[in-house]
This record gives C-alpha cells, sequence and structure tokens, in this order.
C-alpha cells in the first residue's frame, strides 16, 4: 500500500508540475550517494537540453542533503530514506517546508567477495552477523573465513533503512569498518575475501557477489512487489513547492520518457 500511495503521489505531481518556465540559472543538488547516479545521468542529460542551466551536483549522505535542504545551501535534496520528524520540526523553525518526491526504487542488497560461495542469508542472519554474534562465514555454511563486517556512516540514508529493516534498531557491533559511500564498500569488498557490505542495487558489478535475502533475490520484480525484505523509495526533497529551473528538474526526473529513462539506466527501478 505504501508502495502504491508514493507512486500516485508521484504521478499526481507529474501531473499537476506542468508549466515550464524560460528561467535561466543555476542549481544545487546535494545528498545521497546512493541517489548519486541516478542523478549524474539526469544531471548531465538535463544540463545538455538545457544548456543555459548549470547545476552542481554532490553525494555526502541522505543526512547531509536534507540538512543542506533546511540551511538554504541546496536547492534539492537527495535522500535514500525520508525526513525525520525532528528534521520537519527544524525546517519549520527555519521557515522552510521540505517537499518529497518519490523519484525511484530500491533494494539494499548485501554483497560479498565474489568468490564466497554463499547466495543466500536471512534477516535474522544478517543481524547476527552486524551485531558481532556471528564471526565467521563457516557458521553460515560458507568458507572458513572471519567476517570483516562493513557498514555505512549514519549519516546515509542507507544505514538508516538497514538500521531499520536488519538491525531492528539495534546497535551495529563496533567493530564494523564504516564507510562514506556505496562505492567505497564496493571497492573494499571487491579487495577482501572476508568481507561483508551492503549496497543499493545501482551499485551491483562484476567485483561483488548479491546474496539472496530469505531466499529472495533483489531484483525490479521483486523491489516492486515487495517482496525483497529490504527494499524502499528513493526521494528529492525541494525547499516548499519547487517553481523556476528546480520545478523544471523535478519534472524531467518524473517523465517517464526522461528522468525514469536513466533511473532504469543506472540499475535502480522506475516508478512506472
Amino acid at each position: 500500500m505504501k508502495k502504491f500511495i508514493l507512486v500516485m503521489i508521484s504521478i499526481f505531481a507529474a501531473t499537476i508540475i506542468t508549466t515550464t518556465f524560460a528561467f535561466a540559472g543555476n542549481l544545487v543538488i546535494k545528498g545521497s550517494t546512493t541517489v548519486l547516479p541516478i542523478a549524474q545521468k539526469a544531471v548531465e542529460a538535463y544540463m545538455s537540453e538545457h544548456p543555459d542551466v548549470k547545476i552542481s551536483l554532490s553525494g555526502g549522505g541522505s543526512g547531509n542533503g536534507i540538512k543542506a535542504i533546511i540551511d538554504g545551501s541546496t536547492d534539492i535534496a537527495n535522500a535514500s530514506r525520508f525526513i525525520k520528524d525532528k528534521e520537519v520540526k527544524l525546517a519549520h523553525e527555519k521557515g522552510v517546508y521540505p517537499v518529497p518526491f518519490a523519484v525511484a526504487y530500491d533494494s539494499i542488497i548485501p554483497v560479498v567477495h565474489p568468490s564466497n560461495n554463499m547466495s543466500n542469508i536471512t534477516t535474522d542472519q544478517l543481524k547476527a552477523i552486524y551485531k558481532g554474534k556471528i564471526r565467521n562465514f563457516k557458521e553460515l555454511g560458507g568458507p572458513n573465513l572471519k567476517i570483516v563486517v562493513i557498514s555505512r556512516d549514519t549519516s546515509s540514508g542507507t544505514y538508516e533503512t538497514w538500521a531499520k529493516k536488519v538491525m531492528k534498531k539495534e546497535r551495529v557491533t563496533p567493530r564494523a569498518l564504516v564507510m562514506a559511500s556505496n562505492g567505497a564498500i564496493v571497492q573494499a569488498i571487491s579487495n577482501n575475501k572476508h568481507a561483508m557490505g551492503y549496497i543499493g542495487i545501482g551499485y551491483l558489478n562484476k567485483n561483488v557477489k548479491p546474496l539472496k535475502v530469505n531466499g529472495v533475490e533483489g531484483t525490479e520484480a521483486t523491489t516492486l512487489n515487495g517482496t525483497f525484505p529490504v527494499a524502499r523509495p528513493l526521494f528529492m526533497f525541494t525547499k516548499g513547492w519547487p517553481k523556476g529551473d528546480t520545478l523544471n528538474f523535478i519534472n524531467f526526473m518524473l517523465n517517464p520518457k526522461k528522468g525514469q529513462k536513466y533511473v532504469k539506466e543506472a540499475g535502480y527501478v522506475r516508478l512506472y
């Protein structure tokens, strides 16, 4: 039901954001490293279509993106999680009213080194690994290797989703190596047979091995139908209802033949 509502919100937004403006100017977009590959492709295409508009794009994590919306240092915040109540309160205190736009869907995939013979893991096993209770892949039917746990920093929306859906709000072991981005996790795991981490579906490549969760593979179909256990929507937030270049870019992102095409190209799941 949540997914249906988010899709309908986005379709509604795409329907009513029909007015285009001939404004020339600059846009600043900051935030989630998960949304970054989508944004990179969309920004490049948008600036090609609108050469008078220059867009500055950077990562830094969902929390930093939302913070930038609140303090006025960005026009659009990319986020792989929804805004928190305390962030909404802080924004309102500063006279800012963030508006969310769901732009894609994602699944957070547990990954290991390609040489690891494991193919499936349960959410309970993942929780036990990240709590530090399971310390060797052998305990899971895998190779006799001590597990190097790799996690995300707490400003990450990916971490927030993992903490909620896998850890059930329990603490990740302090022995975990903390990485600042999905790309950093991919690089770390590709160079370490002992490592386990988690990344957005768009970052999967031949250098890491994805694991099924509870027997379900993370795919477009299982993300959309809700059977993959660690799925979520991805957002772009604006400062109030968008206008000018910001409105045009959001409209571009929600267009099935434009922004949504780049969602698929980046390896994520389109809204429609």
